[in-house]
């Protein structure tokens, strides 16, 4: 068992691949094809058309948002794989445990001294 400040990084290497394969599950689902909205058009009232066109704005956020955890989460294996785990990627100083435990994936600190 590996620890980093007293974090089990098989526990971490754990908990990333389970969030990784969540996300992952999560984008593939927002990424499927429309279900057939048949002869739906846009007018001045608030219907079908308008209602699916608000939806779809609702996805694009959450697969962007998902999108940028899940690059967090694939930088954080990243550093697990090459020993820098616990590290800033801004200015290289550990960051602390506690974050790390609420979230395994950060990469920097909530507010990095360098800036």
């Amino acid at each position: 068992m590996s620890l980093v400040d007293g974090i089990d990084l098989d526990r971490v290497a754990a908990e990333l691949a389970t969030k990784r394969a969540e996300l992952e599950a999560e984008i593939t689902g927002l990424e499927a094809p429309a279900e057939d909205t048949g002869g739906i058009s846009f007018g001045k009232r608030v219907g079908d058309g308008t209602s699916i066109a608000v939806e779809r704005i609702t996805q694009v956020a959450a697969h962007e948002g998902l999108g940028g955890v899940l690059a967090e989460v694939l930088r954080a294996q990243a550093k697990l794989a090459e020993g820098s785990y616990g590290d800033c990627d801004r200015c290289g100083r550990p960051i602390p445990a506690e974050r790390l435990e609420v979230r395994p994936w950060a990469v920097t600190h909530v507010v990095c001294p360098q800036e």
